[in-house]
């Protein structure tokens, strides 16, 4: 972990904010102790920087009265659902407050008929899942850290996950959005229907990353169960041979429900830590599965087992039962955890390249390891070309191999734009890759967000440092302008 470098905003700060705070919402929804405010300066991603006091709202309310109280006092506000976000983004990089939704963690209706249920930002995205699943329904976007990462969260990355190939990512499946701006305004966009007239807002906030405002309830599609699935494990020699079987498989008109692809690295350190059951020695694995009527998934799983063998692929076995096919997918959900047989630490990127460039893009990435002396593993969403290299290094060398390892993942993602993909596709900009938003957007593209940012937080307030490049910490680089 790095500390963030401090940036000095005026305002209330230290015991004056921490008694201005339990004054306004009392004592138990505060917390300003340092032992407590340590937990807080973290989440998945490698930068730290502590909050001057983190508040812990028990309703919409809460949160209102606490943004009227920092508009007036300068005092940024940074919301945090479980802090398992992989791009800093809910670093209090200014300091101020961290909002920390746990205690609003409900579901407030669960609406059957209209497929739609009606949450709270700190509702645990599993369990939406499972207290929709007697009724037939789930929630579809499944990030990999779904026992623990939040609705919240979630909305503000837009995160995927490996069934969102398909059914699409979470922009796809929310419909309304209660919020609180900076100023203290409640505000409500969209509700249970599935179109509105007008601007888009629900999804503008969708993926604006706290920076626009502070979500409060979220409303969101439901989809019924499919009818049956079935789960493919191919084991390949090579990445480059699993690879083009995705484009294969797109290419013949198939559409899987997840495609995900682990290289062989990963691929030892699950099997250490789950034992998921994959081949130690392919260069590559690719889960796919399908879903939906069950009449024609057998012959759908046929034509994909086909393109595999063409593909070259060494081994093929088919999930026939519940607790095979959870077997394999524990291996993928646990990938990232499992990182920590191979190293202390990890850096994890989140780069998005046409399906197409997979290939190239991954033989780019081994390029990357080799050069900086760093072991690269390889744990991505495959069919929609979302990239998760996870950089592996040791934190306890010191800020400059932080630096080492943050220099490969630069080389990665201007890898990923030049191929004609983005530098983020569900893990968020947050604060650390802020400095390569112009590898990817022109100077007119950045202030027209910059426009958007400014019209719903005039002070600034909402989760500053995070997606815009601040100056005095991001280098001047374009790759527009080299072009």
């Amino acid at each position: 972990m790095t500390a963030a470098p401090p940036i000095v905003r005026a305002g209330l700060r230290g015991a004056a904010l921490a008694s201005g705070l339990r004054d306004l919402l009392g004592s138990e929804k505060v917390l300003w102790a340092r032992e407590d405010l340590l937990l807080y300066e973290y989440d998945g991603a490698v930068d730290i920087a502590t909050p001057d006091a983190v508040v812990l709202p028990n309703e919409t309310a809460d949160v209102a009265k606490l943004a009227r109280f920092c508009a007036e006092h300068a005092v940024p506000l940074v919301p945090r659902g479980a802090g398992t976000g992989l791009s800093g983004g809910a670093i209090p990089v200014e300091g101020g407050v961290v909002i920390s939704f746990a205690r609003m963690s409900r579901i407030l209706e669960l609406d059957v008929a209209n497929l739609r249920a009606v949450v709270q930002p700190g509702l645990v995205n599993l369990h939406l899942s499972t207290a929709a699943a007697p009724h037939g329904l789930y929630f579809v976007p499944d990030p990999s850290s779904q026992k623990a990462c939040t609705l919240g969260g979630n909305v503000a990355e837009n995160s995927g996950g490996p069934h969102t190939l398909a059914y699409g990512v979470t922009t796809n499946h929310v419909t309304g959005l209660e919020l609180v701006l900076s100023d203290g305004s409640i505000v409500r966009l969209g509700g249970k229907a599935l179109e509105y007239d007008g601007y888009d807002l629900v999804g503008t906030f969708v993926g604006s990353e706290g920076t626009l405002g502070i979500i409060t309830e979220i409303t969101v599609k439901l989809t019924p169960l499919p009818e049956d699935k079935r789960t493919l494990m191919a084991a390949f020699p090579t990445m480059d041979d699993a690879s083009n079987t995705v484009s294969a498989i797109i290419g013949a008109g198939i559409v899987p429900s997840a495609m995900e692809m682990m290289d062989q690295l990963s691929t030892q350190a699950v099997e250490a830590s789950v034992g998921a059951g994959y081949p130690l020695d392919a260069g590559g694995i690719l889960l796919v599965e399908v879903d939906g009527v069950r009449d024609g998934l057998d012959d759908l799983l046929e034509r994909i087992e086909v393109i595999c063998r063409a593909a070259h692929a060494q081994e093929l076995r088919v999930a026939t039962t519940a607790l095979e096919r959870d077997k394999l997918w524990a291996g993928r959900k646990g990938a990232f955890a499992a990182m920590g047989r191979l190293a202390s630490d990890y850096y994890v990127q989140d780069g998005v390249i046409p399906r197409t460039k997979l290939p190239q893009v991954l033989r780019h990435v081994i390029d990357v390891g080799e050069r900086y002396g760093l072991r690269i593993a390889n744990v991505f969403h495959a069919g929609d070309g979302n990239l998760h290299p996870l950089i592996m290094f040791d934190g306890s060398k010191g800020p400059a191999e932080v630096e080492r390892v943050k220099e490969a993942g630069r080389e990665i993602l201007e890898m990923c734009i030049q191929v004609g993909g983005s530098i983020t596709g569900e893990h968020g900009v947050g604060m650390e890759k802020t400095c390569y938003m112009p590898l990817q957007y022109s100077p007119v593209d950045m202030a027209v967000m910059h426009r958007v940012k400014d019209a719903f937080d005039p002070l600034g307030l909402a989760n500053p440092g995070k997606i815009f490049p601040t100056p005095g910490r991001c280098k001047e680089f374009s790759l527009n302008a080299a072009r």
